[in-house]
């Protein structure tokens, strides 16, 4: 079943390119993927194209833009599948785009949803272990990730550019599958390599310096990756991070961050709160733990709660979940409504504090059982939460 499945994406991936005219041959197409940033990435590269003149399509998990309008992912996948990259590069080709940066997944490359565009370029953040149970262990999911890559390797554009993340551990894998095509590198973790491979892209595309470091200082940020919601009396943030790797490096961030620029009253040492779950019931179990050990070394309070159960017991998800923390002998808050938990962080914040919520960060819906989504903003919830606190202490 699943070979017939792979055979039917290959042949839509080809038919719809034809059918929609072959549009990525007439325009730059920049791919990038890894396991963290890639939204960020995409955007900030999308950025400094703008900000040069240039008339841009960006496809991402989130959205999608056209020459500067947005639009919601019209998919529940990060790669649109099922021809619908072809036709939006079709009308992209028609309001005259001459670049597109698309989001590529490992997931989307085993669906071959990346085949039958002509890439110019791919960029390589990082890689660290995720969706390993769908792919059948981290070495498959890594060979999706360098197949995208020899597939661009061998792209009908005459000059294919690659850029790489030195500082991951698997950087000479990456410039191994690039081939004999011009290789540039970066260094960067966290946010700093998303803004690298950004000003990298840029470079080597001949944009001008000002025109890089002025998008680069302008951009607003992308919604629901540490995205600020209130920066007194006590600070609270949304952020996607839903990897053991991405917790640690937003934990320490804000830990730095803390120690630096916030401090309560009297001196009282700011405490880091945080609200997590797990995402993608029935997969990645092998992470729960691991994100709860995460939690335990660096935050002064713990709630787990839900996330993402689909057909799941959510219930057994937070307990795995909190198991990570409690075994490194952390107390934790184990709250199965998602907004019962987020008023809980609000309720223990002081000021100086720090609330961080990860895991659905822009998401607009919590997957249930059966197929059924609940609709949500983690944003608007926190700020119903801070508000009924606010009005509490009058």
């Amino acid at each position: 079943m699943n070979k017939l499945k792979n055979i039917f994406r290959y042949c839509i991936a080809r038919w719809s390119a034809f059918f929609y005219g072959n549009p990525s041959r007439k325009m730059t197409v920049i791919g990038v993927t890894g396991t963290k940033g890639k939204s960020m990435t995409v955007e900030l590269i999308n950025s400094i194209f703008a900000e040069w003149g240039k008339e841009t399509v960006m496809f991402s998990s989130a959205h999608y833009k056209i020459d500067g309008d947005e639009y919601s992912n019209p998919t529940p996948n990060t790669m649109y599948g099922r021809g619908m990259i072809q036709k939006l590069l079709a009308e992209a080709l028609r309001k005259k785009c001459e670049y597109a940066i698309i989001e590529v997944t490992s997931q989307g490359v085993a669906r071959h949803i990346h085949e039958a565009i002509e890439w110019d370029a791919a960029v390589f953040t990082n890689l660290h272990p995720e969706h390993i149970e769908s792919h059948g262990g981290f070495e498959n999911y890594r060979n999706a990730k360098l197949s995208f890559f020899r597939y661009v390797a061998e792209s009908l554009k005459p000059k294919k550019r690659f850029f790489i993340n030195r500082d991951d551990e698997n950087s000479d894998l990456f410039a191994e599958a690039a081939g004999n095509n011009e290789k540039h590198f970066f260094k960067g973790s966290f946010l700093k390599a998303n803004y690298a491979a950004a000003e990298e892209v840029g470079r080597a595309f001949g944009v001008p310096e000002n025109v890089i470091r002025k998008a680069l200082e302008e951009f607003p940020g992308l919604s629901g990756r540490m995205e600020i919601v209130q920066e007194k009396p006590y600070k609270v943030l949304v952020d996607y991070a839903h990897t053991p790797d991405s917790l640690e490096e937003v934990y320490k961030f804000l830990g730095l961050d803390m120690k630096i620029k916030t401090v309560g009253n009297e001196g009282r040492k700011g405490r880091l709160i945080c609200i997590l779950g797990s995402a993608g019931g029935g997969r990645d179990k092998w992470k729960r733990p691991k994100m709860g050990e995460a939690a335990a070394k660096h935050c002064d309070e713990i709630i787990v709660t839900n996330e993402d159960p689909y057909d799941e017991d959510p219930m057994a998800i937070i307990n795995e979940v909190s198991l990570g923390a409690e075994e490194l002998g952390k107390e934790v808050y184990k709250i199965l409504d998602r907004e019962e938990a987020i008023e809980k962080g609000m309720a223990l914040a002081e000021e100086g504090d720090t609330v961080i919520m990860t895991g659905k960060g822009s998401e607009k819906h919590i997957h249930l059982s059966e197929g059924r989504k609940l609709a949500w903003s983690e944003r608007e919830v926190a700020e119903k939460a801070i508000r009924e606190k606010s009005r509490e202490s009058f």
